[in-house]
């Protein structure tokens, strides 16, 4: 066991400081974040609305309507916004409720394709070509707008010609149904109060993929969604700033969505975004990284925003070489003091996401969910670790990756209210 012991330690004593650079990284932003001010946008009396497509991309989640009837409550004018949902379905069961829904409605219509080519960038390319408005305005299947929502996301656009994409924050339908929904809320949280807030005020917001909406003159203009891209929102922003327009993050403006309530939805969910986001900063770095565009401080806050899921392959190495190191070594004398300084000096050196999480939590005004939290992230986290190093791997080398379902809640309570068959 000593070569083993000798190679485990050579390699710990080598990841511990990424590590502590990652940590540091993030218990500044969590100090920031939690001594920062939201901002809130002012309302202007806008007189002419332009025009709006919702979009509503799906594929058997009958919870699709569900997001429609949300949509057709908004108090914006009724002759202005219209709403498509993008029926990839593979049931015949989920489509025929879907198409008998938007029958009710003038202002619904259902487009389908003959396959799901493209994945959802594909699926809303196919809807582009039946939007007639002026913005487009896209949300998840599972998400549930609030009534004054449309005219929060929109108002941006008629202030401002150059902007081109609008992002509002999300909220969490499900947080509280288990461990993993708490843990999955809880990562989003980091990024929504204490990495957006930060992008938007140095001006290059990214789009999340719901709840965003779009100028379709400059999505035209640009070549529209990449297809088969697992996170054509990112892709896209990126596109959008290269081309000079302005990109917008609304952290006053929620919309609830649903968040994985299982570790395989979960760790799907992060693998397909460590994938996504890690490849669209690789088909962009040369422009990102050594283009004139950005500051420093714009580049090192892209690459955070890319490609830091990079930090959960390096704290999952660390761990695993740590625990071989520590099992592998000679027997000695107890040392108590030691044990529980070594541990301590450890935990803090790994925790700066878990302390991020946190301050995200007291932002939200969940701190009852503390505990929860920490347990899953000691449990869970690791095998979301596991997967997000997968998605990351591939990425780099350039391999292909399936889109994934995740299971939905709501969804799922849905079809068996209406007695639809799983397909």
């Amino acid at each position: 066991m000593e070569p083993v012991h000798t190679i485990s330690q050579m390699l710990y004593s080598v990841l511990i400081y990424p590590v502590a650079v990652f940590s540091v990284i993030f218990y500044i932003l969590a100090v920031y974040g939690a001594k920062r001010r939201s901002r809130k946008m002012k309302m202007k009396r806008i007189s002419n609305w332009p025009t709006v497509t919702i979009q509503i991309p799906t594929k058997d989640e009958l919870v699709a309507i569900r997001c429609a009837k949300k949509c057709l409550k908004f108090d914006y004018p009724k002759n202005k916004f219209e709403i498509i949902i993008g029926d990839d379905s593979t049931n015949p069961e989920i489509s025929k409720k879907i198409k008998e829904f938007a029958k009710k409605y003038k202002n619904v219509k259902v487009t389908r394709r003959n396959s799901n080519f493209g994945y959802k960038p594909g699926n809303l390319n196919h809807m582009l070509k039946y939007s007639e408005g002026d913005i487009l305005v896209i949300f998840d299947s599972d998400f549930v707008p609030g009534k004054n929502f449309l005219k929060k996301i929109v108002a941006p656009f008629v202030y401002d010609e150059k902007i081109a994409c609008v992002q509002a924050k999300w909220d969490y339908l499900n947080i509280r149904q288990n461990t993993t929904s708490k843990l999955s809320s809880s990562i989003l949280m980091v990024y929504h109060h204490l990495i957006a807030p930060i992008n938007n005020k140095l001006g290059i917001s990214l789009l999340f993929g719901s709840g965003e909406a779009i100028r379709k003159s400059v999505l035209i203009e640009l070549g529209g969604w990449k297809n088969w891209a697992m996170t054509e929102d990112v892709e896209f922003s990126l596109r959008a700033i290269k081309h000079g327009y302005k990109t917008v993050y609304l952290e006053d403006v929620t919309v609830p969505g649903e968040v994985p309530f299982t570790v395989d939805g979960l760790a799907k969910q992060q693998k397909r975004w460590a994938y996504g986001n890690t490849k669209a900063f690789m088909d962009n770095m040369k422009w990102v990284m050594f283009g004139k565009r950005f500051s420093l401080t714009q580049k090192f806050f892209l690459l955070l925003t890319l490609v830091g899921y990079v930090s959960a392959p390096i704290i999952l190495a660390f761990i695993i070489t740590g625990t071989i190191f520590w099992f592998t070594g000679t027997p000695g004398s107890i040392n108590l003091a030691l044990f529980f300084w070594e541990t301590s000096r450890i935990l803090i050196i790994n925790s700066g996401f878990l302390f991020a999480m946190l301050i995200a939590l007291s932002k939200e005004h969940r701190k009852e969910m503390t505990l929860h939290v920490v347990i899953a992230s000691l449990t869970i986290g690791l095998w979301i670790a596991v997967s997000v190093f997968d998605g990351f791997i591939k990425a780099i080398t350039r391999r292909e990756m399936k889109w994934y379902m995740i299971r939905k809640r709501g969804n799922e309570q849905l079809i068996l209210k209406n007695g639809v068959r799983p397909f």
